[in-house]
């Protein structure tokens, strides 16, 4: 009589012919969280740079107020304070706006930056992955070709 295969046996073989490598996931999850540090990075000097453009433009146009509500000695310089001021807040406007589009301007190039650098690390190490599983699996394959002679 012929003796039946054991299946069970072969696809536990075969499964044990070819691991999973762990290390490409922890490989993978640490970029992640590298790249997670350095965009909050990126967030956090963009977020502090606007919060200091706009507590000096909050500053400068308090001390500009300070001429408008002092008390004149003519109704005519009360005009003028009020042009003044008008005057004034609108430089401080196109000065400050400037100063938030650079620092928008730096945060999009350091953004394009690191993605990029994302990029060309994830197709490094993918291709590294690649390589290394394609060889793993033909090395699989012919154990177990060379297990069911």
């Amino acid at each position: 009589m012929t003796k039946t295969p054991d299946m069970t046996k072969m696809v536990q073989d075969m499964m044990a012919a070819f691991p999973v490598d762990n290390a490409a996931f922890t490989n993978a999850f640490k970029t992640q969280a590298a790249m997670a540090e350095k965009m909050s990075k990126v967030a956090l000097e963009a977020a502090e740079k606007s919060t200091e453009i706009s507590s000096k433009w909050a500053k400068d146009t308090l001390a500009k107020v300070s001429g408008v509500t002092a008390a004149k000695a003519d109704a005519s310089e009360y005009t003028k304070a009020a042009t003044d001021f008008a005057s004034a807040a609108s430089e401080m406007a196109a000065e400050n706006m400037a100063s938030f589009a650079e620092v928008a301007k730096k945060v999009q190039m350091e953004t394009v930056e690191l993605m990029l650098a994302a990029g060309k690390d994830m197709s490094e190490e993918t291709t590294a992955a690649v390589k290394k599983a394609t060889a793993d699996a033909q090395n699989a394959a012919k154990k177990v070709a060379s297990a069911a002679k």
